[in-house]
């Protein structure tokens, strides 16, 4: 009798890091990601905590909201890209189209989509960025 392996997870092995002052919104994307085969979620509730944890940790993936205490997402972008210079970083907030393309790109933003945004299409995009 043969068994199938089941399929093997897009994420598998990789980490992310989820920023986000709301511990609720952290803990569904962190949800979202580990049932996506992701090994490692860690989670900041802002941006100089993200900072640290990016240079530590050397994620993968970042996600990021804009509006935190301390250090907003687009600050925190434009750090951590100097730690992490190939690594996606996504602008996950509710204020996303507030921002010109010129700010998003001078942060390193990788792609900025809304929170009403599906977590699937989300994990849809990361998984096409990795690929790039």
């Amino acid at each position: 009798m043969e068994f199938e392996k089941p399929p093997r997870k897009r994420g598998a092995g990789k980490t992310v890091l989820i920023v986000d002052d709301n511990a609720v919104i952290r803990k569904l994307i962190a949800e979202a990601f580990m049932s996506d085969g992701f090994q490692t979620c860690v989670g900041a509730e802002n941006g100089i905590h993200a900072l640290e944890l990016a240079t530590r940790l050397k994620p993968d993936v970042v996600t990021l909201d804009l509006s935190m205490p301390l250090m907003n997402g687009l600050l925190a972008a434009s750090e951590m890209r100097k730690v992490l210079p190939n690594v996606p970083i996504i602008l996950f907030s509710v204020y996303g189209n507030t921002l010109s393309s010129t700010d998003v790109s001078r942060a390193g933003i990788s792609l900025v989509l809304s929170k009403d945004t599906p977590v699937s299409m989300l994990l849809d995009r990361v998984h096409d960025l990795l690929r790039q």
